[in-house]
């Protein structure tokens, strides 16, 4: 009994507190942007590798595959060249058979550091395409 008269004082107290008031918000004024350069974003069907499992970009492949892409291209600099060309050939030796290595381009890319050294990194691309089924 006693318990229930708690219940129902604690219940009917939540009932009766009253509600703030929302305020309303100040109109924004608009400012007019500056123009922005134009992003360069890349196709749609490359992966970048990094530092990730090999596995992840396998997957990342199949899934450009799935959706119906035609060709795949991996871009890999530095250290992570050797992950590339991993996932590449996990990629048709386990996983679609009937990819056919269509072009490796290799390069190198100017980078300064934050000492303000500039160095030479080394770039891979390699682009495979999946071949139709006879």
């Amino acid at each position: 009994m006693y318990n229930q008269q708690c219940v129902m004082r604690y219940n009917a107290g939540w009932k009766n507190m009253a509600t703030p008031e929302k305020q309303e918000k100040p109109a924004k004024t608009e400012k007019p942007e500056a123009p922005k350069e134009p992003v360069r974003r890349a196709e749609g069907n490359v992966v970048f590798i990094g530092k990730k499992p090999i596995m992840n970009y396998v997957i990342a492949c199949l899934t450009f595959f799935n959706a119906g892409e035609k060709e795949v291209c991996v871009k890999a600099r530095g250290r992570t060249i050797s992950r590339a060309v991993d996932t590449m050939e996990l990629l048709r030796r386990a996983f679609v058979k009937d990819l056919v290595l269509k072009e490796i381009k290799i390069g190198t890319e100017e980078v300064t550091r934050e000492t303000g050294r500039k160095s030479n990194v080394s770039t891979i691309e390699i682009t495979v395409s999946k071949t139709e089924p006879a």
